[in-house]
């Protein structure tokens, strides 16, 4: 049995060895990349280094994508709010027609 493939990477000027595919290779080295920017950027803000920079890079990272996954509400739901409002105004329209004749 042979050992998986590996990359050898470099964050924040340390040294990795990862296991890759060579189908992953790219995409790997492109995330590779776009972390040792952040941890670039979020170094020199908070003069942060070794572990605590990983974990606030994380940190960051990880409210990002999070922020990204909440539902937005955009432009694109506008008609679709319209419509909702439109059937609300006509079903309080009916309820409200009846209360008309009690008095």
């Amino acid at each position: 049995m042979s050992a998986p493939p590996t990359l050898d990477i470099k964050l924040n000027g340390r040294e990795f060895r990862v296991a890759c595919t060579p189908g992953e290779r790219e995409p790997l080295l492109a995330a590779v990349a776009f972390l040792d920017g952040r941890m670039t950027e979020i170094a020199k803000q908070t003069r942060n280094t070794g572990e605590r920079l990983a974990v606030m890079t994380a940190l960051d990272l990880a409210h990002e994508l999070t922020s990204l996954k909440r539902p937005q509400t955009t432009l694109d739901d506008v008609p679709d709010f319209r419509r909702r409002i439109v059937a609300m105004e006509a079903r309080l329209d009916e309820a409200l027609a009846h209360q008309e004749d009690l008095f």
